[in-house]
Order: structure tokens, then C-alpha cells, then sequence
């Protein structure tokens, strides 16, 4: 084993075990990959707690999703690993978990698209919802195609929430700022409604990503993110 993989295996096994510290995950949920060069990954497999899970358990597939090393078997939702792989050369790892707020937004069939914090605006211009597809199938990477190319983060209908990155580390950030942010948002409609930025603040923030040193494929469209402007025009 190189050393690389085996910081690959160090580095995915303490982010099992944060995701399950932080309640993100119960039982065997979740999955977590870092893609260890153009023709394998390294993943977690099926049927084991991430709280628990250890560096000899993770197991190497094929960019095809067929295991190629490991005494583990592969998860069922691998191949919404491999897509990501296949759409986002730039794209170094894969996290999917069930953080609890985020995922209460996905089974109500909401996206966490308003302009509310700066922060996110920067980070991820927005976490757009893909439809239900059932778990396991071509019809859950199916629902997830369309956006992959422009966010790097997503909610998944009834399902959970998947981030992606440069790295473990970045993917594993960008769902805490999912969760984050699915937790203020909650709190704000409580107490009366979240209310967006206005457009021209929203595009000061996009701008503003160079001087921050974000990288971000996440562009400004009509609707994404939601901004003051745009609720306006739906109360007439």
C-alpha cells in the first residue's frame, strides 16, 4: 500500500467517524470515496456503522463500480460516486450522509436555494433539490445528472444530502455548511420567514468569490439563489 493510500484510508475513516459523532448518520448509512487516481477510488462498503468502521474495511472499485480489492462488498449507491467521478474531472471525493435539518428540507421537497448568508452565497450559490430516485438504481444517479455539473452540493428527495471536492476535507465541510445552513434557514422561517438578499448584494457575493480564492462551477441564475427581489414578485 503507498503511502498516499494510506493517508486515503486514515483521512476517510476520521470522517466516517465525524459524521457519526455529529448524528449525520444512524446505523449503516452513508457512504464516503477519494478518488485515488484516473481508473480506481477508495470507498466505504455496504453494511457497516461509519462510527465504527475501520482503515482495513474500506474497499478499491473500478471507475465502473466493480470492487477490485477488499474483503468488504461494495455499497449499493456506488455508482453515485462513479457519476460524479465521470461528470467532474476536478472532483477528488465524494461524501453522502443523512444530516438531519438538510434532510428534513429534502423530504419536505425543498431546496435550500434562498440568498440568505453570505457565506454559503460564496461557497455554494446554492443546494438545489433532485428528485426522488430510488436507492441503489440508475434512477437516483438519473435525478442527480442534470445538476452535478453546477453545484457541488445536493440534497436528494427522501434521501439525504451528497457534497463533493477537491478533497475529503472540503467535501466533508461543504455538508457541514448544508446542515448549517438548513438549521438557520429552519430558524428563520419559525420565526416568521427567511428573508433574502436583494439581487445586486447576491451578485456582489458571486464576485467576490475571487477574492476569496473559491473556486466554484455554482453560477447566478434566475431563481438560484432566491432573492428579495424574487419573493416580491411572487406575493403580486
Amino acid at each position: 500500500m503507498s503511502i498516499s493510500e494510506r493517508q486515503c484510508r486514515e483521512d476517510i475513516v476520521r470522517i466516517c467517524h465525524l459524521i457519526y459523532e455529529k448524528g449525520w448518520v444512524a446505523m449503516n448509512d452513508g457512504n464516503v470515496s477519494i478518488r485515488l487516481n484516473d481508473s480506481c477510488i477508495l470507498c466505504t462498503p455496504t453494511a457497516i456503522s461509519k462510527g465504527f468502521i475501520e482503515t482495513d474495511d474500506l474497499i478499491v472499485c473500478d471507475m465502473e463500480g466493480s470492487k477490485i480489492e477488499g474483503r468488504r462488498e461494495r455499497t449499493s449507491e456506488i455508482a453515485m460516486h462513479t457519476t460524479i467521478y465521470s461528470m467532474r474531472p476536478d472532483i477528488r471525493s465524494v461524501v453522502h450522509a443523512h444530516p438531519p435539518v438538510a434532510t428534513g428540507f429534502a423530504t419536505a421537497g425543498r431546496s435550500l436555494d434562498k440568498a440568505l448568508l453570505p457565506e454559503v452565497i460564496i461557497q455554494l450559490g446554492t443546494v438545489p433539490l433532485a428528485s426522488y430516485g430510488l436507492p441503489g438504481t440508475p434512477a437516483l444517479t438519473a435525478a442527480m445528472m442534470p445538476l452535478i455539473p453546477d453545484y457541488d452540493a445536493l440534497l436528494l428527495e427522501n434521501h439525504g444530502c451528497t457534497c463533493y471536492g477537491v478533497d475529503v476535507w472540503q467535501a466533508f465541510f461543504r455538508m457541514e455548511m448544508v446542515e448549517h445552513f438548513a438549521r438557520i434557514t429552519l430558524v428563520a422561517e419559525l420565526l416568521g420567514g427567511a428573508r433574502p438578499l436583494p439581487r445586486d448584494e447576491v451578485q456582489k457575493l458571486f464576485e467576490a468569490r475571487a477574492r476569496y480564492n473559491v473556486e466554484s462551477n455554482a453560477p447566478m441564475r434566475p431563481g438560484m439563489p432566491i432573492v428579495a427581489e424574487d419573493v416580491v414578485s411572487s406575493r403580486r
